[in-house]
Protein backbone atom coordinates (compact mmCIF):
# COMPACT_ATOMS: atom_id res chain seq x y z
CA UNK A 1 0.00 0.00 0.00
CA UNK A 2 1.14 3.52 -0.77
CA UNK A 3 -0.10 6.62 1.08
CA UNK A 4 0.36 10.09 -0.37
CA UNK A 5 -0.59 13.02 1.88
CA UNK A 6 -1.04 16.62 0.76
CA UNK A 7 -1.84 19.26 3.38
CA UNK A 8 -2.93 22.82 2.68
CA UNK A 9 -4.18 25.13 5.43
CA UNK A 10 -6.87 23.15 7.26
CA UNK A 11 -7.33 20.62 4.45
CA UNK A 12 -5.70 17.23 4.15
CA UNK A 13 -5.88 15.04 1.05
CA UNK A 14 -4.80 11.42 1.39
CA UNK A 15 -4.41 9.17 -1.63
CA UNK A 16 -4.40 5.45 -0.86
CA UNK A 17 -3.06 3.01 -3.45
CA UNK A 18 -3.06 -0.79 -3.32
CA UNK A 19 -4.74 -2.96 -0.68
CA UNK A 20 -6.14 -1.74 2.63
CA UNK A 21 -6.24 -4.87 4.75
CA UNK A 22 -5.14 -6.30 8.11
CA UNK A 23 -1.49 -5.82 7.25
CA UNK A 24 -1.72 -2.24 5.92
CA UNK A 25 -4.57 -0.75 7.97
CA UNK A 26 -2.31 0.14 10.94
CA UNK A 27 -0.05 2.07 8.55
CA UNK A 28 -2.97 4.18 7.28
CA UNK A 29 -4.27 4.68 10.81
CA UNK A 30 -0.87 5.96 11.98
CA UNK A 31 -0.48 8.23 8.93
CA UNK A 32 -3.90 9.78 9.53
CA UNK A 33 -3.42 10.25 13.27
CA UNK A 34 -0.12 12.07 12.83
CA UNK A 35 -1.65 14.48 10.28
CA UNK A 36 -5.09 15.28 11.74
CA UNK A 37 -4.16 18.15 14.07
CA UNK A 38 -6.19 21.23 13.04
CA UNK A 39 -7.67 19.55 9.95
CA UNK A 40 -11.23 20.61 9.11
CA UNK A 41 -11.55 18.89 5.73
CA UNK A 42 -10.18 15.41 5.07
CA UNK A 43 -10.39 13.91 1.59
CA UNK A 44 -9.55 10.25 1.09
CA UNK A 45 -8.87 9.44 -2.55
CA UNK A 46 -9.46 5.75 -3.25
CA UNK A 47 -9.09 5.93 -7.06
CA UNK A 48 -6.22 3.41 -6.92
CA UNK A 49 -7.45 1.37 -3.95
CA UNK A 50 -7.81 -2.22 -5.13
CA UNK A 51 -9.28 -3.84 -2.02
CA UNK A 52 -10.55 -2.98 1.46
CA UNK A 53 -11.03 -5.43 4.34
CA UNK A 54 -12.85 -5.10 7.65
CA UNK A 55 -9.60 -3.78 9.17
CA UNK A 56 -9.64 -0.97 6.60
CA UNK A 57 -13.29 -0.27 7.34
CA UNK A 58 -12.45 0.02 11.04
CA UNK A 59 -9.83 2.70 10.24
CA UNK A 60 -12.39 4.62 8.17
CA UNK A 61 -14.96 4.44 10.95
CA UNK A 62 -12.46 5.62 13.58
CA UNK A 63 -11.35 8.47 11.32
CA UNK A 64 -14.96 9.48 10.60
CA UNK A 65 -15.62 9.61 14.36
CA UNK A 66 -12.44 11.64 14.93
CA UNK A 67 -13.60 14.19 12.33
CA UNK A 68 -17.06 14.64 13.88
CA UNK A 69 -17.32 18.09 15.36
CA UNK A 70 -14.06 19.13 13.69
CA UNK A 71 -15.04 19.10 10.05
CA UNK A 72 -15.83 16.91 7.11
CA UNK A 73 -14.42 13.67 5.75
CA UNK A 74 -15.00 12.93 2.06
CA UNK A 75 -14.18 9.69 0.25
CA UNK A 76 -13.55 10.04 -3.50
CA UNK A 77 -12.61 7.83 -6.42
CA UNK A 78 -14.33 4.71 -5.11
CA UNK A 79 -14.27 1.88 -7.64
CA UNK A 80 -17.00 -0.74 -8.05
CA UNK A 81 -15.24 -3.35 -5.89
CA UNK A 82 -14.77 -1.04 -2.92
CA UNK A 83 -18.25 0.48 -3.37
CA UNK A 84 -19.77 -2.99 -3.19
CA UNK A 85 -18.03 -3.52 0.17
CA UNK A 86 -19.36 -0.14 1.37
CA UNK A 87 -22.90 -1.05 0.24
CA UNK A 88 -22.91 -4.54 1.79
CA UNK A 89 -21.57 -3.24 5.12
CA UNK A 90 -23.75 -0.11 5.21
CA UNK A 91 -20.74 2.19 5.07
CA UNK A 92 -22.28 4.04 2.13
CA UNK A 93 -24.79 5.39 4.67
CA UNK A 94 -22.07 6.38 7.15
CA UNK A 95 -19.45 7.90 4.85
CA UNK A 96 -19.67 10.98 2.64
CA UNK A 97 -18.80 9.39 -0.70
CA UNK A 98 -18.35 11.77 -3.63
CA UNK A 99 -19.04 10.31 -7.04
Amino acid sequence: MEIIKTAEDKKLAVEVKGRLDTTTAPELEAALKESMEGIEELTLNFAELEYISSAGLRVLLATQKAMQGKGEMIVTGVNDIVMEVFEVTGFCDILNIAK
